[in-house]
């Protein structure tokens, strides 16, 4: 027999934008929050760069929009963008309110500059950014005794009425099945990178509440977009350690093997080009050989001040950054895609909601702003906040819930496909695709799922959890970027190099099998 546990207002995933959620909504009902791990392993947790808002005086509203779009390479939502921008001082302020202490310069917010950016507007803690939000949000949350179920699941919504009610868990201590319903469910489970062979994702990004959300019937777009970041360290047993944009922001120069500074060759802003052009660069240079990112000429204690996390980590890889280049390779980083919401973060199901990188507000378009991402998850959920507890005069609906049967056994198949997964989604759905190399690609992960789905009916336990919605959502990925005849920003296919304005300025929607260009 399921265990059912009620609540007002229930919160999948425990980072920036599912923690700002909950604390703004406590005000006004029951918190809950679930989460696969322990509250602290997120992708925010691991964000080094900053949040980007405008403070300095020489900066505006107007030029964060501009920048903002222009990355977006026209597929920004203009009103969305505006948005963004103009609660960003307030987004800050609150954050500060919760106990982040940012980096400060004679009382006033240190401001840092990154590529894309044509002003300094990025505030930082050092480059363990993300890190001393998470923290402070999970102290705030702590404070108000909001309700928080670590190592939990989710295995798929429940819908009734046309309403999102709950969630089915499968409780990974206890392993146990428990039910969630409440008034409105929020998802901010954050992306997906782990589909990938390299990436600076943690484990636990593998696209659950995405793969969900599409399996309940909501909409989804531009999932062909995602972003790759240009400067990761690849590591043995650990995903890669991302290198800041900060540091070419703050002076750090890429190199190739015969120590040439290179990225003048590809765009005129150089290493502050925005990302999609940057790591095109740095994977087509790969080819000849290695690539380096060069901070020797910067003074050394500025060095060890302004990046001791990726100091002390390039030291235990056996790199002095002070002394020696660092070796680089792109990864897959972000999703500037998702689940299709308005701008109070709801999807096409009534009360099912979304923010972070699991969300598709239209903010980042087709290549997302570097330091945007942080800022959108917690303007989107305090927006979101107003609209979500409209919900509160529903009652709790209680759904008949078919008993999952529980096996847990580990099962090595499972480890052998997600490799192959990822093997193929890095060659095939990465940073330079082609046409010929979807197609195939999509003809393997058809014959995936259907392993994927008898391993899930055998075996249920987080890997296959997991396994099932990494199938989910890399397909989707490489139907959409099927679909796309052109290259914009993030999506870049040979046999269309050229961005196609006349044909190609609208958005790809999928809802289970049918695909919508809006």
């Amino acid at each position: 027999m399921c265990e059912f546990v009620k609540t007002d207002f229930l919160i999948i995933g425990s980072g920036i934008a599912g923690l700002s959620f909950a604390i703004q909504a406590f005000e006004y009902g029951k918190s809950t929050i679930i989460t696969k791990k322990e509250m602290v392993m997120t992708n925010t947790n691991l964000a080094q760069g900053g949040i980007a808002a405008v403070f300095d005086k020489n900066d505006s509203f107007e030029l964060h929009m501009n920048d903002t779009i222009r990355n977006g390479r026209g597929l920004c939502d203009v009103n969305a963008v505006k948005l963004l921008v103009q609660n960003g001082p307030k987004a800050i302020n609150w954050l500060i309110q919760q106990g982040v202490e940012f980096d400060k310069k004679q009382e006033e917010l240190a401001l840092s500059m990154e590529g894309g950016h044509s002003a300094k507007r990025i505030i930082h803690k050092g480059d363990y950014t993300g890190r001393e939000i998470e923290e402070s949000l999970i102290s705030s949350a702590r404070r108000k005794n909001i309700d928080v179920h670590e190592d939990c699941v989710a295995l798929e919504l429940i819908v009734m009425n046309g309403r999102a009610c709950g969630i089915k868990v499968l409780n990974l201590k206890e392993e146990k099945i428990r039910i969630f319903l409440s008034k409105i469910v929020v998802l901010a489970t954050g992306g997906m990178g782990q589909i990938y062979a390299q990436t600076s994702n943690p484990n636990i990004a593998t696209g659950d509440g995405i793969a969900m959300a599409y399996r309940a019937g909501a909409k989804l777009e531009d999932m062909e977009f995602i972003q790759f970041h240009p400067t990761t360290v690849p590591r043995e047993l650990e995903t890669n350690f991302l290198i800041s944009e900060t540091v070419r922001g703050e002076g750090g120069i890429l190199r190739n093997q015969a120590g040439e500074a290179f990225m003048e060759k590809y765009h005129e802003a150089r290493d502050l080009a925005p990302r999609d052009v940057v790591s095109r660069a740095v994977f087509k240079e790969l080819m000849d050989g290695p690539v380096y990112l060069d901070l020797k000429h910067l003074e050394a204690s500025y060095i060890i001040k302004r990046f001791p996390t990726i100091y002390e980590e390039c030291i235990r890889q056996g790199i002095d950054i002070t002394k020696n280049q660092i070796p680089v390779v792109p990864a897959a980083h972000y999703l500037c895609g998702g689940i299709k919401v308005d701008l109070n973060g709801e999807s096409s199901i009534p009360g099912l909601f979304a923010f972070g990188e699991c969300a598709s507000t239209r903010v980042h378009g087709a290549n997302r702003l570097a330091s945007n991402s942080l800022l959108e998850s917690v303007v989107f959920s305090t927006l979101g906040v107003s609209k979500a507890k409209s919900y509160l005069n529903h009652e709790i609906l209680i759904p008949v819930i078919k008993e999952t049967p529980l096996q847990t056994d580990r099962n090595k198949k499972i480890h052998n496909i997600t490799k192959e997964l990822q093997a193929l989604m890095w060659r095939y759905g990465g940073i330079i695709r082609n046409v010929n190399g979807l197609h195939y690609a999509i003809s393997k992960i058809n014959n995936m799922e259907s392993n994927v789905e008898q391993i899930n009916e055998d075996v249920l336990n987080i890997n296959s959890i997991e396994l099932k919605n990494m199938v989910t959502v890399a397909k989707l990925v490489l139907r959409a970027a099927y679909l796309r005849k052109e290259s914009r920003g993030a999506h870049y296919l040979e046999e269309y190099p050229v961005r196609n304005d006349a044909k190609w300025l609208r958005h790809i929607i999928l809802e289970r099998d049918t695909v919508e260009l809006n």
